[in-house]
């Protein structure tokens, strides 16, 4: 099975780290974020994985290679220009069975076998891994009606999602909704396909999930890792 790994962002929200390092490479424990993702990968019975790169493409080649020291193959695939989360996709060749793309600053204890296995029973065309967070305002809350009149008052409310964990499983058929070469990205993606009545599913986790997004996003990683290093490698 292939996966494709989105690694060509410029990860500004992570400056200055990010300058001088892409943040696939930024370091979590005694390895790469993103090697910890290609080990999960590996374990999850992928053999071959395309790294969609941009930004310092060749520090990601230098230090990745073709894969052979992870018992991966590894090919890329380069951007000239953004293509958004999903338009890296329509450059790619040989996606002709299903297939896995995540982002490459995910960090999760996910059970990727399990979610394949899911996705192919489901016969979705899409899924999407998805985790529920809460998001609480700090703020006293009006609610009012047309003419200003207070019609409700909540303080401090809280609001439950779900949200994308950055992990995805498609079918080839998806990549006939992506225009060649063009910026998309996955939410747009993901409405034309609900547009077009193609069967997309949500798949729940509660397990542990953290993007690298934000400089104290990282440092909760780094500590994370060291507490859950055997539950994410599958050493345990």
């Amino acid at each position: 099975m292939k996966a494709v790994v989105l690694a060509g962002g410029k990860g500004t929200r992570l400056q200055p780290y990010t300058t001088v390092l892409p943040k696939p490479l930024m370091p979590v424990g005694d390895m790469p974020i993103l090697e910890i993702l290609l080990r999960q990968m590996k374990n999850a019975g992928i053999d071959e994985v395309i790294l969609t790169v941009g930004h310092l493409a060749g520090l990601l080649q230098a230090f990745f290679g073709d894969g052979e020291r992870f018992g991966l193959k590894i090919r890329y695939s380069y951007e000239d220009k953004p293509l958004g989360t999903a338009g890296p996709l329509s450059l790619i060749e040989g996606l002709e069975e299903t297939f896995l793309v995540a982002n490459g600053d995910v960090l999760t204890t996910l059970d990727f076998r399990a979610f394949i296995r899911a996705h192919r029973e489901s016969r979705a065309l899409a899924s999407i891994a998805m985790h529920s967070r809460q998001v609480r305002i700090d703020l006293g809350v009006i609610r009012t009606n047309g003419d200003n009149e207070v019609i409700g008052y909540l303080e401090k409310p809280a609001y439950d999602f779900d949200v994308s964990m950055g992990i995805y499983i498609f079918e080839p058929g998806v990549l006939a909704y992506i225009p060649h070469n063009q910026y998309l990205d996955f939410p747009d993606l993901v409405l034309k396909l609900i547009e077009s009545r193609e069967r997309v599913m949500g798949y729940p986790y509660q397990g542990y999930w953290q993007d690298l997004g934000r400089p104290d996003d990282y440092q909760r990683a780094v500590r994370d890792f060291e507490r859950l290093r055997g539950r994410i490698l599958g050493e345990d």
